[in-house]
């Protein structure tokens, strides 16, 4: 019944939905404007989700060579 959640699609699409998501909302704090304490957040909040896109993306193939060589 929750397999559906486990799937590799669904993970790359969510994650990619992160980093859109908060692109968004920190685009639209900066238009307001935002002190330098919030531009450092804003920085360290982009680097990651783009990290949980980028390790979502890279590790099933990383398991899927395990499991080959095996």
């Amino acid at each position: 019944m929750l397999k559906w959640i486990q799937t590799a699609g669904l993970s790359e699409y969510g994650s990619a939905a992160l980093v859109f998501v908060t692109a968004a909302i920190i685009g639209h704090e900066a238009a307001v404007g935002m002190t330098p304490n919030q531009w450092l957040a804003a920085s360290v909040s982009i680097l990651g989700s783009i990290s949980v896109a980028v390790m979502v993306h890279m590790w099933p193939a990383k398991a899927a060579a395990q499991k080959a060589r095996d």
